[in-house]
């Protein structure tokens, strides 16, 4: 829709215009709903506002390109009490990610480190902070590639400007030399203003299998955890728990 613009109106031309407009526009909706006419404005204006928020949100969480879909709401606490609800919670308000704090959640497969880590992520782009999620493999594949081809200081400058980095599955393969020494500079360029989250299956003390260089291991797990939050999920996988209760559920019912 074009709008047709009038210059030189006065304050009082001006209320009078919308004074108009609203009669002609909302007479009959603001009737139905026993608002005043600027009230009834007010309400569409707030709606029009809240409509571009949601939608700015939506752009930030596709921009994250998180793999599926996963919020705190539908995390399982009760099936996994190592995860204390309260510190989740805390992280939800992402007053860590304005500080640019990292961020550790540590669990075998199955505790839910990754769900944790996408829904966190998520609060922070509905929170306005731009995110990034990948995979630790891909990000390390990715910065090669840019090495290989003369790009990597620009790579490494686009991860550097995202609010939040979440790095998936850290510990699942091993990282060369090479990678580990590519993943550590762009750790280096986050460190100490914008935070970094990572979800690993590996305890610190067995980093040194991820990260063969015992050199590269110890500042690489600095950075990761200098003043930041360390969340364990445990061994135990309640996924694995409640796949085998849904399937009990259904022997008996059949």
């Amino acid at each position: 829709m074009t709008l047709k613009r009038h210059r030189g109106l006065t304050e009082q031309a001006d209320d009078a215009a919308v004074d108009q407009a609203c009669r002609t526009l909302l007479a009959e909706a603001a009737a139905r709903g026993q608002m005043s006419y600027r009230g009834f404005l007010a309400e569409l204006l707030m709606a029009e506002c809240d409509d571009r928020a949601r939608r700015r949100s939506e752009r930030r969480i596709k921009a994250a390109q998180f793999p599926r879909e996963k919020s705190l709401r539908a995390f399982d606490f009760e099936a996994n009490g190592n995860v204390d609800t309260a510190v989740i919670h805390t992280l939800a308000t992402c007053e860590w990610v304005k500080k640019g704090l990292p961020l550790c959640l540590i669990g075998d497969s199955g505790t839910g480190k990754s769900h944790l880590l996408i829904a966190l992520g998520t609060e922070a782009a509905m929170a306005g902070f731009r995110v990034r999620y990948t995979l630790a493999t891909k990000l390390v594949n990715e910065l090669v590639e840019a090495a290989d081809e003369r790009v990597l200081t620009k790579t490494i400058a686009r991860y550097g400007r995202v609010d939040l980095l979440c790095i998936d599955e850290l510990g699942y393969m091993e990282l060369d030399r090479r990678g580990a020494e590519l993943l550590f500079q762009v750790l280096t360029e986050r460190e100490e203003k914008n935070s970094v989250a990572i979800a690993s299956n590996e305890s610190f003390g067995g980093w040194t299998k991820t990260f063969t260089d015992p050199r590269l291991c110890a500042p690489i797990v600095d950075r990761l955890t200098f003043g930041g939050n360390i969340i364990e999920t445990g061994t135990d996988s309640y996924r694995l728990a409640s796949t085998r209760a849904a399937r009990a559920r259904s022997a008996v019912s059949g």
